[in-house]
């Protein structure tokens, strides 16, 4: 195989991991319609929102094990069939607890396709290229995430939130095949039979060693932060009186906008830059974007306050993308560089589920956004302290 061929086998993993995005970020904008539809309270479109997170935090280390195990391409090709049905039979289901269920599924699905993405990236690519495109690969969920909130709307519009679930069902079933056609089979000693003793000798290899585990909280950390601030955005729009169609654009710009920083980190680590700057890079950013969105300062500035909520994204993008590109070097060995990813998913998981929740009670307890940058505040200080850890470990 050639290392153009290389490259576009790349490629395709990167979109099936996008394809993949679009299952996790295309309930925000259905939730008006399922409310109107199946008649489903806020309490159960929190659930909807967070089962797919609660897969990825108690199984994101087991998804990658499978990965390591049973082959990588196996375990995206598994995991975007599982997707397809799922969404499929999403868009009959008429009862919240069907959607609850196939909800879940999906979570499973997305870990089945995600946590195998970076090592297959690595597999298809030469070494010159590795650290670029998994920076690439860094902003699959931004990407994802900015496509649905953009598109949603107007589909579901067009043809309702089951039309919706079935046209993401369809891409993902095209996506499948796609990565059946153009992305190389795994090697002959992956296989569906894998001893016990094995899963175990990695399981045990990748969480007593301490680079999955800084990769891990650092992870948790940023996106701790990232979902509390993306999901926040429309209550400060409203409160700006911008909101609809409005709205909508200016939250997937923000999304769209963590790609920047992804990319970057890829070419900025591939020509020498030391990871632990990027981190405190994408740190010291943040921080700086959550005063500038939430201070009282700027309460009377809503221009200012999207500024800093966009600079926020975008350079807080050189985080993800940087511990994808060090995943490789993070893992204890070759055969665990699934696994350390799923572990990184579980922690990001379970920063996007404490994240969120933790900015909402401060908000009602003092009854305004503004100490909101002081909580997001402490995470990024936090996070440069494990960036600081971190960088000692790679310096080893």
């Amino acid at each position: 195989m050639n290392l153009r061929s290389e490259t576009g086998a790349a490629w395709v993993v990167i979109l099936a991991g996008v394809c993949a995005a679009l299952h996790v970020a295309k309930l925000p904008p259905a939730i008006p319609a399922l409310q109107q539809a199946l008649g489903i309270t806020l309490v159960q479109a929190g659930f909807l929102l967070s089962l797919v997170q609660l897969a990825g935090m108690s199984l994101g280390v087991m998804a990658g094990l499978t990965a390591d195990g049973v082959g990588l391409r196996r375990s995206m090709m598994a995991g975007l069939w599982l997707l397809f049905a799922a969404s499929l039979a999403g868009g009959w289901a008429r009862e919240i607890g069907t959607l609850l269920v196939l909800r879940a599924l999906e979570g499973v699905g997305f870990l089945m396709v995600t946590v195998a993405a970076p090592s297959l990236v690595r597999r298809t690519v030469a070494p010159s290229k590795l650290t670029r495109m998994l920076g690439f690969w860094g902003a699959f969920m931004p990407f994802g995430t900015a496509m649905a909130l953009l598109f949603g709307p107007a589909v579901i519009a067009g043809a309702g939130w089951p039309g919706w679930w079935w046209l993401i069902a369809l891409l993902t079933a095209a996506m499948a095949l796609w990565v059946r056609a153009r992305v190389p089979a795994d090697p002959p000693h992956a296989g569906p039979v894998i001893a016990v003793s094995d899963w175990r000798r990695r399981l045990t290899q990748t969480l007593g060693s301490a680079g999955p585990w800084l990769g891990a909280l650092v992870f948790s950390v940023y996106s701790a932060q990232w979902l509390a601030v993306i999901g926040f955005l429309p209550a400060l729009y409203a409160e700006s009186g911008w909101g609809g169609a409005l709205s909508a654009v200016l939250t997937a710009l923000v999304a769209a906008a963590n790609i920047i920083g992804n990319v970057a980190a890829g070419r900025l680590l591939s020509h020498g830059v030391a990871p632990q700057r990027l981190l405190w890079l994408g740190f010291g950013t943040m921080a700086l974007g959550t005063l500038l969105g939430f201070a009282s300062f700027t309460e009377q500035s809503p221009v200012l306050r999207y500024l800093g909520v966009i600079v926020f994204s975008a350079v807080g993008g050189l985080i993800p993308g940087s511990l994808f590109g060090l995943a490789p070097r993070l893992a204890p060995s070759e055969r665990t560089v699934a696994t350390t990813v799923g572990w990184f998913t579980q922690w990001s998981a379970v920063g996007q589920m404490s994240g969120p929740p933790l900015v909402a009670w401060v908000a009602s307890r003092s009854g305004t956004w503004q100490w909101t940058w002081v909580v997001l505040g402490t995470c990024s200080l936090l996070g440069a302290l494990l960036a600081w850890r971190l960088g000692r470990r790679l310096a080893v």
